[in-house]
């Protein structure tokens, strides 16, 4: 199994529409290097739901249900999407700052590549920001 974190613009496709829907088609990425990050995912992998914009943090899981597969809306076959299920939300959201501020987290793709929209986790990031999201 693999880790994934996902970002998504909350005022466009945020959490909660996931939590309503229960599964999506996580659509529309047109970056080449997250594109090859979703032809990696395999159904059963976790992903980390991460809200950019103003928010900035981790605010849920999902796990892919259909590994990759070509964009209906694309014009390009190349472009591809996965289908995911929520799983539950963070007990307590984990900001961008607080990553950064954990020396674990110093080489984690998010902080590296701040700008990509599906960025692979090592167990060990994933482990950690696990935690963080469960304190009280």
């Amino acid at each position: 199994m693999a880790y994934w974190l996902l970002k998504t613009e909350p005022n466009t496709y945020s959490f909660q529409d996931l939590e309503q829907d229960k599964t999506t088609e996580w659509d529309g990425v047109r970056n080449y290097q997250a594109r090859n990050h979703l032809n990696s995912m395999k159904t059963g992998d976790s992903c980390m739901i991460y809200h950019s914009g103003k928010e900035r943090a981790v605010v849920g899981f999902a796990k892919v249900i259909k590994a990759a597969y070509p964009d209906p809306k694309a014009d390009d076959p190349r472009w591809v999407n996965v289908d995911i299920q929520v799983q539950a939300a963070v007990k307590t959201p984990v900001t961008l700052a607080e990553m950064k501020a954990e020396k674990a987290l110093a080489e984690m793709t998010l902080i590296r590549q701040s700008r990509l929209s599906v960025c692979p986790m090592t167990r060990a990031e994933w482990q950690l920001v696990s935690k963080l999201a469960k304190r009280a």
